[in-house]
């Protein structure tokens, strides 16, 4: 028996979970700045999730899709992409949208069930959330498709979960990208969870990284909590990309500590033990204790931080609310180019109704988001 084939996927720590340097560092994190940045935005991102989920519960947000615990994959990539290159996310990638640009007040109008939010202009070329899972990842091969064919310098970054990796699309958006040799780079947020699927049970394989080789593609896995890991594998994927080298599949080992979202209670079918686990592993207190250490980040720049990114959120939450919500004939105009003649009658009928209740709510308060979730 001769054997044809033998493949490797490396994994990339530098920070564990006791946030201790277990390998010499790369020369960018022996200074303060990234790193501290990093921190400031992950911070701002955790503050962001929990208004959010504290909007929904009131009844003025939509279901919304928490970001805890994912926060260090999305503001690592989010800060390493350049402007010309092109986000495809899916539904858990606030932060990484923020970074790119997008005010907070539109990210919450997109979970507050408004159009407008999928509409900033800071969006760019990026794609708005994917709600379907995988299907994003075809999505991503196309935009990929279209800087090679133009000759860009440029990367297609396309995020997904861990149960992404169960559907067709994402092994068939693997194998177009390894066959074309597509500039797109894949990010598994594996958060070991499928909502009450655990990893486990969605695969035998023992990484999902592992998946690339099949597909003839770069595959590698990293600590999701360790923003230096992440930075390197990032950064190299990126570039590679950038230059023509082909597609990479990152797996970023991580754990939801929220609910799937806001419908669903994880108490369920997670162990509370677990999460607890999962608490004491996770990314802003990692790179918290550990810029402490290092005598970078003190108690006070703790509270001047934590003062200012709440002042921030507060001010977009009131912009978000005094938004006066889209009438009912909005629903018509973002999906066709050209409305078809058969929805023309139904859309006049809902622009006589918006024009009919206008004076009837002339006088009230744009405060009240629930009619729009």
């Amino acid at each position: 028996m001769n054997i044809i084939y033998e493949g490797q996927i490396p994994f990339y720590q530098f920070l564990n979970e006791h946030s201790q340097v277990i390998q010499p560092l790369p020369e960018w994190a022996l200074t303060k700045e990234t790193l501290i940045n990093y921190y400031q935005q992950m911070v701002i991102a955790r503050q962001f999730d929990t208004k959010a989920i504290a909007l929904q519960r009131t009844g003025q947000l939509g279901t919304y899709a928490s970001s805890a615990g994912c926060e260090a994959i999305d503001v690592v990539t989010a800060s390493l992409m350049s402007e010309a290159d092109v986000l495809v996310p899916y539904y858990r990638n606030h932060a990484m949208q923020m970074i790119r640009g997008m005010e907070l007040s539109d990210i919450l109008l997109y979970w507050g069930g408004d159009e407008r939010g999928n509409s900033s202009p800071a969006q760019r070329e990026d794609f708005p959330n994917c709600v379907p899972i995988a299907t994003q990842c075809l999505h991503a091969c196309g935009v990929a498709s279209a800087i090679k064919i133009r000759a860009q310098q440029r990367a297609t970054v396309c995020m997904l979960g861990d149960g992404a990796t169960s559907k067709g699309d994402f092994l068939e958006a693997l194998n177009v990208a390894g066959v074309w040799q597509l500039p797109v780079v894949f990010i598994i947020n594996n958060n070991q969870w499928a909502i009450s699927v655990p990893r486990s049970l969605q695969s035998i394989a023992l990484t999902l990284a592992q998946k690339a080789l099949g597909a003839g593609i770069r595959g590698e896995q990293v600590d999701g909590n360790d923003v230096i890991a992440l930075h390197q594998s990032v950064a190299s994927a990126l570039q590679r990309a950038r230059e023509g080298k082909g597609p990479t599949l990152i797996e970023a080992v991580s754990y939801r500590l929220s609910d799937h979202t806001t419908a669903d209670d994880a108490t369920r079918y997670r162990h509370p033990d677990a999460l607890k686990t999962a608490w004491e592993k996770e990314p802003i207190k990692r790179l918290r204790n550990y810029l402490h250490a290092q005598g970078w980040w003190q108690e006070h720049n703790e509270t001047e931080w934590q003062h200012q990114t709440a002042t921030l959120i507060q001010a977009s939450v009131e912009q978000y609310l005094d938004t006066p919500p889209q009438p009912v004939s909005a629903m018509f105009d973002y999906l066709f180019a050209d409305l078809p003649e058969h929805l023309v009658k139904q859309r006049d009928i809902a622009v006589s109704r918006d024009s009919g209740e206008s004076s009837c709510n002339s006088n009230s308060s744009g405060n009240d988001r629930e009619a729009a979730s």
